[in-house]
Order: C-alpha cells, then structure tokens, then sequence
C-alpha cells in the first residue's frame, strides 16, 4: 500500500486531541464583530470538537496527525 496523502488545507485547520478526538476553530470571528455581544465572540473564540457526522471525512484528511 502506498502512505496517504495529507490534506494541507484540513492538517492547517484541524488536530488531534491525546483521546483522538479532532478539535477545530469556530467559525464567525473574523469580522462584523461590533454587532455581536462579548459573550457570544467570548464563546467563539473557544475550541470546539468536530461532529460526528463529519469526524470520519476529517480523520481521512489528516490520517498521521
């Protein structure tokens, strides 16, 4: 068998947790940040762990991480 590939994009966006889980950034906080309240960009900027409806696709793009 030959060794996957990585896929840059999802290894620059995505990592593994110690338990395998896979932690991502949240999404919304880049700009137009006056219109939303402290507690909600509070709330983005934490790590949150990725669905399980999308863990598979993602564990497939970064498969050494």
């Amino acid at each position: 068998m030959p060794k996957l590939k990585t896929h840059t994009g999802a290894a620059k966006r995505f990592k593994k947790t110690g338990t395998g889980k896979i932690v991502r950034h949240q999404t919304k906080t880049r700009h137009i940040l006056s219109s939303k309240s402290p507690k909600t960009k509070r709330k983005l900027g934490k790590k949150v762990l990725v669905s399980d409806g999308d863990y598979l696709k993602v564990a497939r793009m970064i498969p050494y991480a």
